[in-house]
């Protein structure tokens, strides 16, 4: 994907998500805040085994995609 296409579709999933103005205001607070995408990932799953976070990550894509 170029820049230009990760950027679109991640905003259109943010106003999807968020709404317009709070999608703003989340492009805002990144651009503002030093963040460590590495170091919140490494956070965000340190509780969670790697076969719980693959049965969510099943779980999700059946959801929104259907069976594979």
């Amino acid at each position: 994907m170029t820049d230009t296409l990760v950027f679109d579709t991640g905003m259109k999933a943010l106003v999807k998500t968020l709404g317009p103005v709070e999608a703003e205001r989340f492009v805002m607070i990144v651009q503002r805040e030093p963040f460590d995408y590495t170091r919140w990932s490494a956070d965000l799953f340190e509780d969670i085994s790697l076969d719980e976070l693959n049965r969510r990550a099943m779980a999700w894509q059946t959801k929104h995609f259907g069976e594979a």
